[in-house]
């Protein structure tokens, strides 16, 4: 039996598709701890995982309650500041265990715990790179859409978008400054390039979406492995309640609206989303964390929830609007219906990209997601046959999903690396 430590960095859509990882590689015998943000503690243990908790509620609170979070440039910069601060964060925990009975014997981490990183480097434990979205695997080939208006790059010759690529990156500008004094604490030479050299580990890749959502590409790093979307949403523990259940029973089929767990930034989403369905005709569940960012008096035709598995629920609406989020994402082409995405930032442009690439939705910024936009928006996707038939093509592809058992046999290999 191994000792293996996730390490997940960002919301509940970067943690719950490590606690899926975690209850296979537990049902191989494998001992699992998870080293994570304390909020995530709690649905840590609630899944049977260990736990290692990092940092306090506030510390998490504050972060997300700056609105430059959810902002193009301002968004992508804090994320990666924030990322490059909790290297020793990361790290501490690793080698407090190093050399002990419960020392690690593999880590699995996405390209921004740089603690990870730096226990590889410093401890020689082999490391494997959790993608979760196509927008960490950099391609001149096919550069994923990193911000809206960047799909003119992609016709630029080869030669020159592997020129411009290797320009200074998010990483290196905001991160490599708290990740180079890291190394140097601890005697590692630190990377030329942190993207570059640090982002894919050599001990191998894993990306966590399927071919047909994005294809693989000659310069990705190797050794890979591509599988499919987890869907992890903890509904065997989190089971629809009695409310809720009741008010889909009472009517037609809901739209559902969240702008994602994280967000509390979202007050305007909601605004345009109540004058949109009231618009339509339709009933709608308003997803958020913080019901207190909703217009005030809703319709009983509009039931606010604060948390609820996406796929139990999403198998009983008509439509999806969303931020954009790989998870949330997948979970609406898992449930078959059409998906209208604000993108704000970080991957939620190319993914929002990669929908409207399908056939099975529509994108909108910030700046265009008004009453008038969604309302049109919603009309399409709802009355169009092709969208609606498209939606049930890929719905169909991911239930015939491949097994786990090689996704877990490929991971046991890396500890014989």
């Amino acid at each position: 039996m191994s000792n293996i430590a996730l390490l997940p960095f960002g919301s509940a859509g970067d943690v719950l598709p490590f606690l899926w990882l975690g209850r296979m590689l537990k049902e191989r015998g494998h001992r699992v701890t998870m080293v994570v943000s304390c909020v995530f503690e709690e649905t840590a243990k609630s899944a049977g995982i260990e736990v290692i908790p990092l940092g306090q509620p506030e510390d998490f609170d504050r972060f997300i309650s700056d609105p430059r979070v959810w902002q193009l440039y301002h968004g992508t910069k804090m994320v990666f500041e924030f990322a490059g601060e909790s290297t020793a964060t990361f790290f501490e925990p690793i080698h407090a265990r190093h050399g002990t009975a419960d020392q690690f014997d593999l880590l699995l981490a996405p390209c921004t715990v740089f603690g990870a990183r730096l226990a590889r480097e410093k401890l020689g434990i082999p490391l494997i790179n959790v993608h979760l979205q196509p927008a960490v695997m950099i391609s001149a080939h096919e550069t994923p859409l990193l911000f809206p208006g960047m799909a003119p790059f992609r016709k630029l010759p080869l030669w020159l978008k592997r020129w411009i690529i290797r320009l200074p990156n998010p990483a290196d500008r905001f991160s490599a400054p708290a990740v180079k004094a890291q190394c140097a604490k601890h005697n590692v030479a630190p990377p030329k390039s942190l993207w570059w050299e640090w982002a894919h580990s050599p001990d191998g890749v894993l990306c966590l979406f399927p071919e047909w959502f994005a294809q693989p590409q000659p310069d990705w790093p190797q050794p890979a492995l591509q599988w499919d979307f987890p869907l992890e949403d903890l509904s065997t523990e989190r089971p629809l309640n009695v409310e809720l259940a009741a008010f889909l029973a009472s009517g037609e089929k809901p739209i559902v609206f969240t702008p994602g767990s994280a967000n509390i930034q979202a007050k305007r989403f909601f605004e345009v989303a109540l004058q949109a369905v009231t618009q339509l005709g339709k009933r709608a569940v308003f997803v958020t964390r913080k019901l207190d960012q909703l217009p005030p008096d809703l319709p009983a035709t509009i039931l606010p929830v604060e948390y609820v598995p996406f796929s139990t629920l999403l198998a009983q609406a008509a439509a999806f609007v969303h931020h954009g989020g790989i998870g949330t994402l997948s979970q609406g082409i898992a449930a078959g219906i059409p998906q209208l995405i604000m993108a704000m930032a970080h991957d939620q442009p190319d993914n929002a990209y990669r929908l409207e690439k399908l056939g099975i939705g529509l994108s909108l910024s910030p700046r265009t997601f008004t009453v008038e936009k969604v309302t049109a928006a919603l009309n399409h996707l709802l009355s169009d046959s092709t969208v609606q038939q498209a939606c049930q093509n890929y719905a169909a592809r991911i239930t015939a999903r491949p097994s786990p058992y090689d996704l877990i046999r490929w991971i046991e290999q890396r500890l014989l690396s």
